[in-house]
């Protein structure tokens, strides 16, 4: 700091040395005494270091106070340090200008979204009546293709919810109920959901009763643990699912369907990411898992994936850590 402050006033430095020296040979030429000259000058340095001095520190107070300001300038103005010259005047106010600016561009894109978000609220709750509807025309029937209607159906319904959740992620609706649920329940409800796809396909369930509670909320997890199931039963041909527990808490999805690629795996939670398996499957988002990572980081949990191409995948919900508040 002391390099930087000298550098702000090499200027004053060199002018003040150029005054000693007019001074110093100035005093010769008249042929005063050395000690006269000496003296004079020991007392300007001195009077000069305390200056030097008072206003370093001035200059630490102020590079403190901006330091601070730092995390609150979007906030907030009020602790700017008092201008001391008019060009620092000028620059508080152009600063004052530019949050001005920036906090009505905030409050504009903040209402923008907001209605954004109501608005496809209202869309997603008018679209579940037609889906509503359809499923119970289909409902009961044994007739293949109506099978496949539903699962479509149900498909169509799953992007719905996607779409509202990737809404409602960073706003202040996330509507959070944090408390002690049973994983079963939300397992039951998931496995239901998805019974007729295992019976077309023909692909084995395996599950036993995990018989925990878990801190979280029920709506958002259950979400996570939909899309999951979706995926495997999606890049499942043949096989098995199998859901397992693995001491103390981490709850374990398995499939033996295509698996995933090695150069894939370190990017499956990115946005929009579909890998070699979306890219074959050109109704894949890269949406599913990117939600499901950040729903989980939300709600303190973990994710992780394992895969083997062709041997299927696993993936892993943790479940023990998470620092949640029950209401």
């Amino acid at each position: 700091m002391i390099k930087e402050y000298l550098g702000m006033h090499k200027a004053g430095a060199l002018v003040f040395v150029a005054f000693s020296v007019v001074y110093a040979v100035i005093f010769g030429l008249y042929g005063l005494p050395v000690a006269a000259v000496g003296y004079a000058s020991a007392i300007c340095l001195f009077m000069g270091a305390i200056l030097l001095v008072l206003d370093y520190g001035r200059f630490c107070e102020k590079h403190k106070k901006l330091n601070y300001l730092k995390n609150e300038i979007t906030v907030t103005l009020e602790h700017l340090p008092d201008p001391k010259s008019l060009i620092e005047q000028d620059y508080q106010e152009l600063t004052n200008l530019l949050f001005e600016d920036r906090q009505a561009l905030a409050q504009t894109k903040e209402e923008q979204y907001r209605e954004l978000v109501e608005y496809y609220s209202i869309w997603v709750h008018q679209i579940k009546t037609p889906i509503a509807a359809m499923k119970l025309i289909l409902q009961g029937s044994e007739v293949t293709e109506y099978k496949e209607l539903m699962e479509e159906l149900l498909r169509i319904e799953q992007y719905v919810e996607m779409v509202l959740c990737y809404l409602r992620l960073d706003s202040d609706s996330t509507d959070y109920v944090i408390k002690e649920y049973d994983l079963d329940r939300i397992l039951r409800q998931v496995i239901r959901r998805y019974a007729a796809s295992f019976i077309r396909k023909r692909i084995k369930l395996t599950y036993e009763p995990v018989e925990i509670r878990v801190v979280s909320d029920e709506k958002w997890l259950f979400f996570v643990v939909d899309q999951i199931m979706s995926n495997a039963l999606k890049y499942t041909a043949s096989g098995s699912i199998t859901i397992s527990l693995e001491e103390p808490k981490t709850l374990c999805i398995t499939d033996t369907g295509i698996g995933i690629a090695k150069e894939d795996l370190p990017r499956i939670f990115e946005k929009g990411y579909t890998g070699s398996c979306g890219r074959d499957d050109k109704r894949a988002s890269g949406i599913g898992l990117y939600l499901c990572s950040r729903i989980c980081r939300n709600l303190g949990h973990g994710i992780a994936v394992s895969s083997e191409p062709g041997r299927g995948t696993r993936v892993r919900l943790d479940l023990k850590n998470a620092e949640l508040e029950v209401e």
